[in-house]
């Protein structure tokens, strides 16, 4: 066989093996991603529902912004909800590939994924483009349906179930609501005055409250990578 047929024959290989696994991932994430749209849909209505007739500046709202982006405000915050249109394999450094189910098979550690980002309703309305935004969480989901999360620390989200529990609109939903309850109980900081101190005559022109001071909710204070809660997948 000539070397050129020996190309064309990993090729095919490959196609039939890694692509359509990948495939088979994407498809999984976004089935997932429209579950998680329809559960912030109907989780809006009910909460807005009990609410009565409470203030109407903490109804929920709930947006459809994309194929691959969702957003739901709750008072003062706006959780944006994000799916990568690719694939990902875990580096091999991440704790993932110390489990079971992934030492059993590689193809297991191809995963989509669903980030969970918490901005200042603020930073939209008022078009504050260099306020920051915190990736809170993020879904890891494979080919078997098999997921888990990784989050920040005090979400409290500490899922044992990669491969052994596939994504349902229950889990779904836990991940959501524990993401809505940290987002509310995690407070706006006062900026540290040397980074507000100064400012320019054209930023006095623009409104210094929206240009000048870079908002978010722990500015000045830097979030490390032992902040992140994972999922710690059990090994079985």
């Amino acid at each position: 066989m000539s070397d050129q047929n020996e190309k064309k024959l990993e090729i095919i290989g490959t196609l039939k093996e890694k692509s359509l696994l990948k495939q088979k991932v994407y498809d999984n994430t976004l089935e997932s991603f429209c579950i998680v749209k329809d559960v912030l849909k109907n989780l809006s209505k009910e909460i807005n529902t009990s609410l009565g007739g409470a203030d109407s500046r903490i109804r929920l709202e709930y947006t459809d912004r994309s194929n691959f982006d969702a957003q739901i405000k709750v008072a003062g915050d706006i959780l944006l909800f994000s799916m990568h249109s690719n694939i990902f394999q875990f580096d091999r450094d991440h704790p993932a590939w110390k489990t079971a189910y992934i030492q059993k098979n590689k193809n297991n550690a191809y995963s989509g994924i669903i980030n969970i980002y918490n901005f200042l309703a603020d930073s939209f309305r008022y078009s504050r483009f260099d306020d920051l935004g915190y990736l809170i969480a993020r879904i890891f989901i494979n080919h078997e349906k098999q997921y888990f999360v990784e989050g920040k620390r005090q979400m409290g989200m500490l899922f044992t179930n990669y491969g052994s529990e596939e994504i349902s609109k229950q889990s779904l939903q836990l991940i959501i609501s524990s993401a809505i309850q940290y987002a509310l109980e995690f407070d706006l900081l006062v900026p540290p005055y040397d980074i507000v101190k100064i400012a320019t005559v054209g930023q006095a022109e623009a409104k210094i409250q929206h240009s000048r001071v870079m908002t978010g909710k722990r500015l000045g204070f830097q979030f490390n990578s032992d902040d992140v809660l994972t999922s710690n997948p059990r090994e079985t």
